[in-house]
């Protein structure tokens, strides 16, 4: 009906700019991932993708055909290439030894790589609703790649926690790689829709993210938050610098330890604190000796021997401070009734053994 020359310039005609413009912006994003068995560390990478505004709708293609993979937006876990600038998030190349910072010794894997350069819009995205400032999101970045995305790294990498020379008293296998490693068909069960299986590794990783993320940032930091005051106040409880008191309980050793690290680094000559004092659920007072290193039990200075083991009465009587509840037999801990009884015990011990 229409003659040749029509159909020529129709098919070589080029719509306006903006149109076309308006046609790519609208176009669906596609990140690239490997087909076949799927492990931890992809499967979190592209649901850390997905919650950007970017990927949010985001189609995840998984193929080992680089063909199809030059068509992704972006790719993760394959193709042997990591370029940030053309988002290729592979690692395992020869030659690639990516770590999260220079105080991190562990290789990075996909998820490791995705979180280094998205993982504050990442956090941010899953707390969308709560206000993160600048600070807290730098915290809250160091703090769940230590305590959650290090980890998956070092499985995949097959980085050991320690010498391979220890025997391992157990065997553990509840952690989320392995977790998500049996969402695999066995190995005498056909395969079945292998994309469903790695739509459900991807939501057992992200809730699991999900759930970091929130407790850390309205738990764990509104925690560090009572310490960080508590510390900077240390002179105003006691002229020695070394007590330090909470108002309100709350989780308190990691952070001191961090907090008192940092404090130490600017000032070599701080005192090191010996005394935290906090109200318990009964509304009396423990005073707690800092341990000489996280997870040791050993004290920086123990409360003094003549008081460990005794109570209530015995306890003020031999002390010279009303209103004790008790020392406990290693001097790591005591109680006392009241916040001014628990200061003073704490202020009377750091002048004894």
């Amino acid at each position: 009906m229409f003659g040749r020359s029509f159909v020529k310039l129709f098919q070589t005609a080029r719509l306006p700019t903006t149109c076309r413009l308006f046609n790519l912006s609208t176009m669906p994003k596609t990140i690239g991932t490997h087909s076949g068995s799927f492990h931890c560390d992809e499967a979190l990478a592209c649901y850390m993708l997905r919650q950007l505004d970017e990927y949010k709708d985001a189609k995840v293609v998984r193929s080992r055909d680089p063909a199809t993979l030059d068509t992704c937006d972006i790719v993760v876990d394959v193709g042997g290439v990591y370029s940030h600038e053309t988002k290729r998030y592979d690692h395992h190349q020869r030659g690639f030894d990516e770590q999260f910072s220079e105080n991190y010794k562990t290789k990075l894997s996909s998820a490791g790589l995705v979180y280094k350069h998205y993982g504050k819009d990442v956090i941010r995205a899953i707390l969308a609703d709560e206000p993160v400032s600048d600070n807290e999101a730098d915290i809250l970045y160091k703090k769940i790649y230590e305590s959650f995305i290090e980890g998956i790294d070092g499985i995949d990498n097959g980085i050991s926690q320690y010498p391979e020379s220890i025997e391992p008293a157990y065997r553990e296998s509840t952690g989320l790689s392995a977790r998500v490693g049996r969402l695999n068909p066995w190995w005498n069960q056909p395969e079945g829709d292998m994309d469903a299986r790695f739509a459900k590794a991807m939501g057992l990783t992200g809730s699991e993210l999900h759930e970091r993320v929130r407790y850390y940032a309205l738990a764990w930091l509104p925690g560090r938050k009572i310490v960080e005051e508590g510390f900077n106040s240390r002179f105003d409880i006691d002229k020695s610098g070394q007590i330090v008191l909470f108002e309100q309980f709350c989780p308190w050793k990691e952070h001191l330890d961090v907090i008192e690290e940092e404090a130490i680094a600017k000032d070599p000559e701080a005192p090191k604190l010996f005394y935290v004092l906090y109200p318990d659920t009964s509304n009396s007072w423990r005073v707690q000796a800092v341990a000489e290193r996280p997870g040791s039990f050993k004290s920086r200075h123990a409360l003094p021997e003549a008081w460990r083991g005794v109570r209530d009465e015995a306890l003020s009587e031999r002390s010279g401070v009303e209103g004790c509840i008790f020392v406990h037999q290693s001097g790591f801990i005591g109680g006392n009734k009241t916040r001014d009884g628990a200061l003073e015990l704490a202020r009377k011990a750091l002048t004894m053994d």
